[in-house]
């Protein structure tokens, strides 16, 4: 759809190749990432970049069969950028020399050191005489292919920055794009400032032309969109009603699983504030009946998904007469729909969306948020008059309260979690906490505790309360609360929720654990 300025990232199977192309939309610059099975030389007279990018990645260019990216490439004319794997199949390609580790490997932090002559790449780098990075290499380049010559070094990387300056050829053995590499994102700019970049990617303008394409798409026919109350889906839903109005209707299913005065304030915000259409499906019953002695949670999890669908359907279908399915997709969820190698991917959990659903409905897919990351969908959110305080609002799992309820779910402890979710919340917002944290949440344990609370005992439930912060939501760590904090909050929550005797605090980090209980 875009037509701005592009940047391919040719992707390698580098765990965090998502984060290239997160730093050089936070620089305005529209890039995609796909895989290099799928880069083919007509690809690349079609896609028409004005820079590439080489992604790192988990093979080795000594290997026989090992991920290569298309000669032409090289002949493109325009400039080329490989880090860590990237800058070794970029030797390899060219006439350079890469050989296996055997004590030169290098993982974790390190340091470079400039080489004498000055590179456009590297402008603001190296005002203290050396620059941080993060390096994660087996394999090192031995020698460098003709035409290039050394501009970084590194304890176990010789060849740490490189360049051919006439074709404008960079490779880096670190990543750049890591936050570990604190001025990684200064070279990131650099390079597409060096590509002629002049940041026309703006949500301002995504908007105008998202709303152009969904005319085009949809001409008169009508689009019911399933809202969830989350960001994404209602950020696509208020685009999609700018665009063609009265032709779209929403469907909100309650499954009974939503915080404290959720399905209220979704309701109000789109009837009172959009004046968009919207079935209000109260199917909490038939949601917490399917549930009843359920507490494995993949089977939760794929319960919820299944009966999405199917109340979904029924009320999409009483609306009457719709050709279109609008979904909240991300390019998150469009990139990892595709393995670099083509290859399964490991399943950590069940996600839950609507997928399978048009192919169902034999209806056709409105996507207009697919070239979008969370944050830009946040950004597109303020563009069309979304209110922050919705905007703002920490992650939510689409299974809801169900996956923060280890164990059997039951109407007393769903009522519990609820009312101490917003104890928990309203002390983060007292405290200034929230923007600080990715997601905040209380969960139930499925356990009883013996207590005391005033002359009795008390024999009840323990929660557990969890705080992350994260970039992307793929690693996290656990947000560090003063123990004055924590105390105040573990009193409140014990005093005002009746129901709970013991508050625990979650301190694991992503990986190993996830940041949801389930």
């Amino acid at each position: 759809m875009t037509q701005h300025q592009r940047l391919l990232i040719i992707d390698f199977g580098s765990q965090v190749t998502q984060l290239i192309a997160r730093r050089l939309r936070e620089l305005n610059v529209y890039c995609e990432i796909h895989p290099f099975n799928h880069v083919s030389d007509a690809f690349l007279r079609d896609f028409a970049p004005r820079a590439v990018i080489l992604s790192g990645g988990p093979a080795s260019v000594c290997d026989a069969g090992a991920p290569m990216p298309p000669a032409s490439v090289f002949t493109l004319g325009v400039p080329v950028l490989g880090i860590c794997y990237g800058q070794q199949v970029m030797m390899h390609c060219l006439g350079g020399r890469v050989e296996r580790g055997e004590g030169s490997a290098e993982f974790g932090r390190a340091h470079v050191t400039p080489a004498d002559d000055p590179l456009d790449l590297l402008e603001g780098w190296f005002e203290s005489g050396r620059e941080q990075v993060w390096m994660s290499h087996g394999d090192h380049v031995a020698a460098l292919a003709p035409g290039f010559a050394v501009y970084g070094t590194s304890p176990g990387a010789p060849f740490a920055i490189t360049a051919d300056k006439a074709r404008r050829f960079y490779a880096v053995q670190f990543h750049p794009e890591v936050h570990h590499t604190p001025r990684g994102a200064r070279l990131l700019g650099n390079f597409v400032a060096l590509a002629g970049f002049t940041g026309d990617w703006t949500m301002g303008a995504y908007r105008d032309e998202a709303i152009r394409a969904i005319r085009e798409q949809v001409g008169d026919g009508k689009v019911i969109c399933g809202l969830s109350g989350g960001v994404d889906s209602s950020v696509a839903a208020v685009l999609i009603h700018e665009a063609i109005g009265e032709q779209l209707t929403c469907v909100f299913v309650d499954h009974g699983l939503l915080r404290l005065g959720e399905a209220e304030q979704v309701v109000s915000m789109f009837r009172d504030h959009y004046n968009i259409p919207l079935v209000h499906a109260d199917e909490s019953a038939l949601f917490l009946g399917a549930l009843e002695g359920v507490s494995d949670p993949e089977k939760k999890r794929k319960t919820i998904g299944r009966l999405f669908i199917d109340v979904f359907q029924k009320h999409a279908t009483e609306t009457g007469g719709a050709e279109f399915l609008a979904q909240g997709t991300l390019y998150p969820d469009v990139i990892e729909s595709v393995s670099f190698s083509g290859g399964p991917s490991v399943t950590i959990k069940s996600h839950h969306n609507v997928g399978g659903l048009p192919e169902k409905m034999g209806l056709k897919l409105v996507e207009p948020l697919r070239e979008l990351f969370k944050d830009e969908v946040r950004s597109l959110g303020r563009e069309l008059g979304l209110p922050e305080s919705f905007i703002g609002r920490h992650p939510f799992p689409g299974p809801g309260l169900a996956i923060r309820c280890p164990g059997e779910i039951t109407s007393e402890k769903l009522d519990i979690l609820r009312r101490a979710d917003a104890v928990y919340i309203d002390q983060i917002r007292k405290h200034g906490l929230y923007d600080e944290i990715w997601q905040a949440f209380a969960a139930i344990l499925p356990m009883r505790t013996v207590g005391v609370m005033g002359d009795g005992r008390s024999y009840d439930y323990a929660l557990g309360l969890r705080a992350v912060t994260s970039v992307d939501g793929m690693t996290a760590d656990y947000y560090p609360f003063s123990h004055e904090f924590l105390s105040e909050t573990a009193t409140r929550i014990i005093n005002e929720v009746r129901g709970v005797n013991r508050v625990f605090y979650d301190v694991t980090s992503k990986p190993p654990g996830t940041i949801e209980l389930e």
